[in-house]
Formats: C-alpha cells, structure tokens, sequence
C-alpha cells in the first residue's frame, strides 16, 4: 500500500477519488488550507507547508484546479516541493482537447501539463472529458432565463466516480507520461442533454439550440473534445440525473 498526498481532496473529484483509495488501503494525506481529521494543512498559491505535506510521501494525486496563471503557479509551487522529496509519482488530473480548444482556462492548464513532463518527476497524466455534474451547473445556472440555451454540438460527459477508479488504477501502476484519455459511455448533443436534464428537474422552459461563431465553437463542433475509441466511463448522464433528482 501507498502512502499518498491528494491535493484537491475535498472536491468534486477529489471526494470520490480519496474514498476509493482509502478504500483500498492506501494511506491518504488530503491537502487542504484548513485544519481537520485526516488533513494536512498547506496552501498551493502561497507554497506554504507543501513541503511538509510531501514528506514521507511517495505518491501525489493532484487534483486541484483554479482559473488562469494561478492554476500555474500552483503547479509550479507543486513540483518545487515535490521534485526534492523522493516522490515516485506524480499523477495530475487534465481535460481532453485543451491543446485544440482556445479557451483561456485550457492554455493555461496546458502550461501546468508542459510544467509537469518537464518537471523530471515520474508522472502520469490523465485527461477526462466534462463530468456530468459541470453539464448540471451549465444548465442550473440558466434558472432566472426564458430559455434553457444549449449549444449545437456534441459533449461526452463523464462521472466523477468513473474518473476515481481510473486514478485509483493509476496509482498501483507505474509512471506512464500522458496516459490514454478517457470519456463517458455516450456521445450526446448539448440540446439532448438540456433536454434530458430538463425533464429530470421538472422545469418547464424550452431548450433553444445555438449555433455560435468563432474557433472555440468550432472546436468543440469538430469532436475535439471527445475521445476516439472504447469509452472508459460506464455511468450515462440519465444515470447521473436519476441520482441527482432522486426519481
């Protein structure tokens, strides 16, 4: 068994995650900025008591995200701490299509990858695809407009709990670089989704598709990002919605 730090933990994948690895008998640090049972205190924007969290570690699991260049520095102050402690491997958490994507978020999630592979830890990278519960937020955040808007193209939304096992599977194995990207069992278009989460949430405004200009809409309208090959995930977005509205 392993002793591994998670950073992130506390998240919407980190919560699944940190419980599968428990659950096998990994000995599991959750890095966090607060004090509590069963976690370590450091702050990553800062790189205060990452160090110490490291120590003794010989896996990291990292899971947290944030906007923009800070995404990047927490990064960094990641790999200054970890490059010293003998850590045997550094696994980090990406989404598919963020070198085809111009999003802002994504170039700069590209920037901590490239940070990672450079960094000469032994690492693993994964890349999922949206999880189901950013499909949600998307659409709950539409609640106060006339219409549900739903962009025309196609997604392959993921569980979390589908993107835990797969790190749970990463951790017992040995550094692999850029690991085979994963996806959701479904490749569905944006309106059916709205549609299905719209029956789902008893809500009562119709879907409007939208065919939007510019690159990023290309982007996603191309299949970039989606995976090719056999699905990983095995829970469909009904799936997800049966547990969230508890139908």
């Amino acid at each position: 068994m392993r002793t591994i730090l998670v950073t992130g933990g506390t998240g919407t994948l980190g919560r699944p995650t940190v419980q599968r690895l428990r659950a096998a008998g990994h000995d599991i640090r959750v890095l966090s900025r607060k004090h509590g049972p069963g976690l370590v205190t450091g702050d990553l924007t800062t790189g205060q008591g990452i160090k110490e969290a490291v120590n003794g570690v010989d896996t990291v699991v990292h899971l947290a995200t944030s906007l923009g260049r800070r995404d990047v520095a927490q990064t960094q102050n990641l790999i200054e701490s970890v490059r010293p402690s003998g850590v045997e491997h550094l696994i980090a958490m990406s989404i598919v299509g963020i070198d085809e994507i111009p999003l802002s978020y994504y170039r700069y999630k590209l920037e901590s990858e490239r940070l990672i592979t450079q960094s000469s830890i032994p690492y693993s990278v994964l890349r999922a695809t949206q999880f189901h519960d950013l499909i949600d937020q998307v659409f709950t955040a539409q609640r106060f407009l006339p219409l549900l808007l739903a962009p025309s193209i196609k997604l392959q939304p993921i569980a979390v709990e589908d993107i835990a096992d797969r790190l749970a599977e990463l951790v017992t194995a040995q550094p692999a670089g850029r690991v085979p990207d994963i996806g959701g069992p479904e490749q569905r278009s944006v309106p059916d989704l709205a549609r299905a989460w719209k029956h789902a949430a008893n809500a009562s405004r119709p879907v409007l598709p939208l065919r939007l200009p510019g690159k990023i809409f290309r982007s996603y309208a191309s299949g970039s990002a989606m995976t090719t090959g056999t699905p990983y995930g095995h829970q469909t977005f009904d799936d997800y919605l049966t547990k969230r509205f508890d139908r």
